[in-house]
Formats: structure tokens, C-alpha cells, sequence
């Protein structure tokens, strides 16, 4: 362990440094470490799921799945910089995803606010010509469900303690608080609400222009280390696998292989989601944590 203790601790950093950002240790501890009532208790479904490494794996296929979405999509290029500054829209979001999981009631509520300002104040035109609101409930809709069903998917598969169906619901219905606060209007709380929901939007999903640009920011040329590429690579990989194979198809992804992502692509994803909770986990003189 003394020998492997400095590695874990660069590798910990790099990793915490993209995901969090230049200001995650200030923000971790503000979240953590400031007294107060939170909106979730500990254990809950959703400190559970947000807590765990598979978000890794989840938030890459959520990103994927969110820019399925036409004017959601547009909207994301237009205003997000997700081009020349994707690690710094990861940061924030898994930053609000912290404070609103784990952090004190007031700060959760700050946060919430903030975002909906950023968004009330922000919209433009589709390529056909109709305008749009970034705070339109069906856009904000679809982003919600994009990301919880990543997330629990994700977890499902990777997770170090699958959460079982009745805390599943759970999870949703506790997720759903924050999104009815965001403004959505009516968010599911079970898993048959969640795929009534995601098949409603089908008819509006494609692989637009902009939604194929994404996978290239995000998966051809990631602004990365060419050292750490590799793992993002099958991070990413990974997240594909855990996509339909319609939309891998819209996206210009590679075709499924079911018995190869069921065996060796999931050991492969498994490994780096361990590795990385390897890392991460909290040791003498660091403090690495996912939250």
C-alpha cells in the first residue's frame, strides 16, 4: 500500500481536477462540510446512485441521449460552450448534481435558482425557423429523463450496490423534486412513468448536425491527456453500449455486438469503474470523494 499510495493519490487528482474542476476541493467542502438540513438523507436512492462511479459511465451516455433532441440540442450549442470548454459544462453539472444530492438545503436552493435565472433568460431559433425557450418544461422534460435514465442504467450495470426495483421508484421520485423545482412539470416517479415519458419523445429524437458534432467533441477528440484517452475511451465505450441500437445508429455510432459488450466490454467498463472508485476512495492525508 505504501507503494501504491502515490499513485492512487495522481490518479485520484487528475480525476477529480477534470470532473469537479479547478475550484472542486472549495466546492466539495461547501457542499460536505457546511452544517444544515439536507433534501435527502444518507443511504437514500439518490445518494446512493449519485454517489457511485458509475455516474462516470452514466454521464457520458446522458450527454449522448440529451443531444437526441433537436431544439434540446440546439439549445446546447448555442449556449452551453460545450466546444471549446466541455469539461468546464461537466464541471458545473456534476457540481449542481453535488449541491443539490448532498449539499445543505440553502445552497441546494441557491443553486436551483441560479439555473433557472441562467435559463429564463436564454433562447433563440431552430434551423426551421421556431423559437424556443432554454426553460420550456418539455425541453427541461427531456433533459431530466435523458439523465435519470442514464444514471440508473448506469448504475444497474456498474454500480457497487444495484439499487432493487422499489428503490428504483424511489430514486425517481426523489430525483423529480429537484426537476419539479427546475421547472419541470411533471416528472416521472416510477420506472413505467419513466419509459411511458422517454417514448413519448421518440417521434422528436434524430441525429442532427449538431447532435453528431457532439459525439465528435465528446468522443473523437476530447480535450484529454493523450495519456488518460484510452480509459476515457472505453469509459465512452461503454456508455455507447448502454445505448438502444436506434439511436447508436441516428448518432453514426458503431453497430451492437450483444455478446461481446455483455462479456468483455462490460469486464472492461467494470474494470475502469473500480479502478477509478480505487482512486477516488477517501485515504489518509486526501480527500477525493464523487460527490
Amino acid at each position: 500500500m505504501s507503494v501504491l499510495g502515490p499513485v492512487r493519490q495522481r490518479l485520484g487528482d487528475a480525476i477529480f481536477e477534470r470532473v469537479a474542476g479547478a475550484d472542486g476541493e472549495r466546492q466539495r467542502d461547501r457542499i460536505h462540510l457546511t452544517p444544515g438540513p439536507r433534501w435527502f438523507p444518507p443511504g437514500s436512492p439518490i445518494v446512493r446512485v449519485h454517489g457511485d462511479h458509475s455516474m462516470y459511465i452514466g454521464g457520458i451516455r446522458a450527454l449522448l441521449v440529451q443531444s437526441m433532441h433537436p431544439v434540446a440540442m440546439r439549445a446546447v450549442s448555442e449556449h452551453s460552450g460545450f466546444r471549446g470548454d466541455m469539461w468546464g459544462r461537466l464541471a458545473r453539472t456534476s457540481t449542481f448534481l453535488a449541491v443539490t444530492t448532498f449539499g445543505a438545503e440553502r445552497h441546494a436552493e441557491q443553486a436551483v435558482n441560479a439555473v433557472r435565472a441562467i435559463h429564463d433568460r436564454l433562447g433563440g431559433v431552430t434551423d426551421e425557423g421556431i423559437p424556443y425557450q432554454v426553460s420550456d418544461p418539455h425541453l427541461l422534460a427531456w433533459v431530466h429523463v435523458a439523465e435519470v435514465e442514464s444514471f440508473l442504467l448506469a448504475h444497474r450495470v456498474y454500480g457497487r450496490q444495484p439499487l432493487p426495483a422499489p428503490e428504483r421508484d424511489r430514486y425517481l421520485e426523489q430525483t423529480a423534486v429537484v426537476a419539479r423545482k427546475l421547472g419541470v412539470l411533471a416528472p416521472p416517479t416510477t420506472e413505467a412513468e419513466l419509459r411511458e415519458v422517454l417514448a413519448g419523445y421518440r417521434a422528436e429524437l434524430r441525429g442532427t448536425a449538431a447532435a453528431h458534432e457532439a459525439v465528435e467533441v465528446l468522443l473523437r477528440r476530447p480535450d484529454l491527456p493523450a495519456a488518460v484517452r484510452p480509459a476515457y475511451r472505453a469509459l465512452a465505450d461503454a456508455a455507447i453500449a448502454l445505448l438502444p441500437p436506434w439511436m447508436r445508429a441516428e448518432l453514426g455510432l458503431s453497430a451492437p455486438r450483444p455478446l461481446l459488450e455483455r462479456t468483455v466490454g462490460r469486464a472492461i467498463g467494470g474494470g475502469l469503474v473500480a479502478t477509478i472508485r480505487w482512486a477516488t476512495q477517501p485515504q489518509q492525508g486526501a480527500r477525493h470523494s464523487t460527490g
